[in-house]
């Protein structure tokens, strides 16, 4: 059975494609459940801070715009961005970094 994309759908990957360096890798999943609508969002790796945004804002944003077209068709809609593999980088804290520095600098 081919599902067919709906406005929310076909509005999220519109908006994202124009905001990524990376069209082509836009993939957006569609899943209905009792508690609504989920749209799950999978970018570039390098794309990730453009929909990120500063402080997340530019991804409350697009939250913002997908619940308002929900609205719009009677249907609760969320967004889950999927985080891809690989993504996060875990870096040393700034005290273990200074601790060696300081240590250097003894006079």
């Amino acid at each position: 059975m081919a599902e067919t994309k709906t406005s929310d759908q076909d509005f999220l990957e519109y908006l994202i494609k124009a905001l990524v360096d990376h069209p082509e890798d836009v993939k957006v999943d569609r899943k209905v459940d009792e508690m609504g609508v989920l749209l799950s969002l999978k970018v570039n790796p390098e794309d990730m801070g453009q929909i990120i945004g500063k402080a997340g804002s530019t991804a409350r944003a697009i939250r913002s715009l997908v619940r308002i077209i929900g609205l719009k068709n009677h249907a609760r809609v969320n967004l889950k961005i999927e985080e891809p593999e690989g993504g996060r980088v875990v870096r040393p804290r700034r005290e273990e970094q200074s601790g060696a520095d300081l240590e250097d600098l003894k006079l």
